[in-house]
């Protein structure tokens, strides 16, 4: 008999979490498209000061992304890509193209509570990550699954453990929570404000809140985006980091 009921949970975990790995591949789809292109705002506050940072990005898939900085005026130009495994930072202000160490990936993006990662997705939340429903939860207005990452072993991951609540009507991320090598929580992400956004429904702001650090919060917010129109793989070159507005 518990041997009976061993394989039936073996075979439930196993057959749940391919259905928890399907919901976010659909998920990660949706949020990504073939290719996305737009503008958005980075506000980065503090207890005694806020910061905006003004930006225009490029994607295709998992492989290539690119961010190029429009404000403040100090920052103009900086531009941050992601090509395949590497990742460089070209600083025109000092004329110098650097590239990005993996051991940098869990430091601040420009002065945010986003890391590197965060924005440079150098890790994948589909392939680096094993995926189980932990649970169903109501989240604002929207039926959510809670689903939980766990870090493959191979996998050169930031985070420990990840929970993610994704609705289950379109499939949208409107909170996460991201947790250090000993499980500990460290960010709490939410989404909101979720529109038509050409041919899908997303959120087009995000907040991310440390949990150690009160009063620090971090928005941002997107003005503008198009997905699944062409862009070339050479558009993401170091060649192009010079020349991108």
């Amino acid at each position: 008999m518990k041997k009976s009921i061993l394989i039936f949970l073996t075979f439930a975990t196993i057959l749940w979490g391919q259905t928890a790995t399907e919901i976010v591949k659909k998920s990660n789809d949706n949020q990504m498209g073939k290719t996305s292109q737009g503008a958005s705002k980075m506000t980065i506050i503090r207890p005694d000061w806020t910061r905006e940072v003004e930006m225009k990005s490029w994607s295709k898939g998992m492989d290539y992304y690119l961010i190029y900085i429009t404000s403040p005026a100090r920052d103009v130009g900086q531009v941050f890509l992601k090509r395949k495994m590497e990742l460089w930072n070209w600083m025109p202000s000092i004329g110098r193209m650097i590239k990005l160490p993996s051991s940098m990936m869990m430091q601040s993006w420009m002065g945010s509570d986003f890391t590197n990662d965060d924005l440079l997705k150098q890790t994948s939340l589909v392939e680096d990550y094993k995926h189980s429903i932990i649970g169903e939860e109501k989240v604002d207005k929207y039926q959510t699954w809670k689903i939980e990452f766990i870090p493959k072993q191979d996998a050169a991951v930031v985070w420990g453990k990840i929970i993610m609540w994704i609705t289950k009507e379109h499939f949208l991320q409107v909170k996460v929570e991201y947790f250090d090598e000993t499980f500990e929580l460290i960010n709490t992400m939410t989404a909101s404000n979720i529109k038509n956004v050409g041919d899908r429904l997303l959120p087009t702001k995000m907040e991310i809140i440390p949990a150690d650090k009160p009063g620090n919060k971090t928005v941002f917010e997107y003005s503008k985006i198009v997905f699944d129109k062409p862009i070339g793989d050479e558009f993401f070159s170091q060649q192009n980091m010079k020349k991108v507005k």
